[in-house]
């Protein structure tokens, strides 16, 4: 089934946050990725075609087009492909439990990994208050997120050409704004007390792009992060072991270049993230989206 013989395989990759359609998404970065990786399932975790921005201007290159000609090519060879949508593609939540060319619709899913660990997988957008409730100020948050992501990507031009790497000004300044740090810390708990409600081991999301691999309350919270901001995934191995793979940050090294990512040495990604996000305490039951 494997496209590469040198491609690393794994059990089952987890991409979200592609946002296709936007000026923003690393799409030719996406594609080395998916060159590199094949999977036996694949899910993709929401916000794979942004739907609210085609709405507003058709934007649609050539190598967003290639992204998708290689998911369906990996489905064509084998791999199982699980659709989660998200909010920016929530047009497809009309088409939950159907199939199309090999590609199923599911609101939520419950993946069992190889070591019988039970993950729900989803989207999370559903425990974001402004996104359920306040619609208008979600777009106009994303009015914001994309002067930011215009900038990043000037910035990113200008660093190309000093012959430095990809480096991403929006994900640097939601670490360091303290009221994002606080969202994130909180998200991640709606998401864990979901996923105990669901008795599951752990829960695999995106939404608030920002990739993350850590136990919270004795469950394992992982996001997938995105490819607009991060150029992440999270993959499972066959033994059922969860990592995070940070491609961008793989891709830095020219010597590294020259290597197919199954062979690479690759730093070990710890359960427990380097930077984790402060939290504030869930609110009282029965609540389920973010203050």
């Amino acid at each position: 089934m494997a496209e590469d013989a040198d491609a690393l395989r794994v059990r089952t990759l987890f991409l979200s946050d592609l946002h296709l359609g936007t000026k923003g998404c690393q799409a030719d970065l996406l594609l080395d990725f998916l060159r590199e990786v094949d999977a036996d399932e694949i899910y993709l975790v929401g916000d794979i075609v942004d739907g609210w921005k085609l709405r507003s201007g058709w934007y649609w290159p050539q190598s967003h087009n290639d992204v998708v000609q290689k998911l369906l090519r990996k489905v064509r060879k084998g791999s199982r492909l699980v659709y989660v949508p998200g909010n920016h593609d929530e047009f497809l939540r009309d088409f939950l439990d159907m199939h199309f060319g090999g590609i199923e619709i599911q609101d939520q899913v419950l993946h069992e990994a190889a070591d019988g660990k039970r993950y729900l997988v989803i989207h999370g957008d559903q425990f974001d208050l402004v996104v359920r409730h306040a619609r208008w100020l979600a777009l106009l948050g994303d009015g914001a997120y994309t002067a930011a992501l215009f900038v990043n990507t000037h910035l990113n031009w200008v660093r190309r050409r000093l012959g430095l790497t990809y480096w991403s000004l929006s994900a640097w300044a939601k670490l360091k704004v303290k009221n994002a740090v606080n969202f994130i810390g909180r998200f991640e708990e709606f998401l864990i007390a979901e996923a105990r409600r669901a008795e599951a081991d752990g829960v695999i999301c995106g939404h608030i792009h920002h990739a993350a691999s850590r136990m919270v309350d004795g469950l394992h919270y992982l996001n997938t992060g995105d490819w607009v901001e991060s150029c992440t995934a999270v993959v499972e191995h066959y033994d059922g072991t969860m990592e995070v793979i940070r491609f961008a940050e793989w891709s830095r090294a020219e010597t590294e270049a020259s290597q197919p990512l199954a062979v690479r040495p690759r730093p070990v990604v710890p359960v427990e993230e380097l930077a984790p996000a402060a939290r504030a305490p869930l609110p009282a039951a029965g609540t389920r989206a973010v203050a």
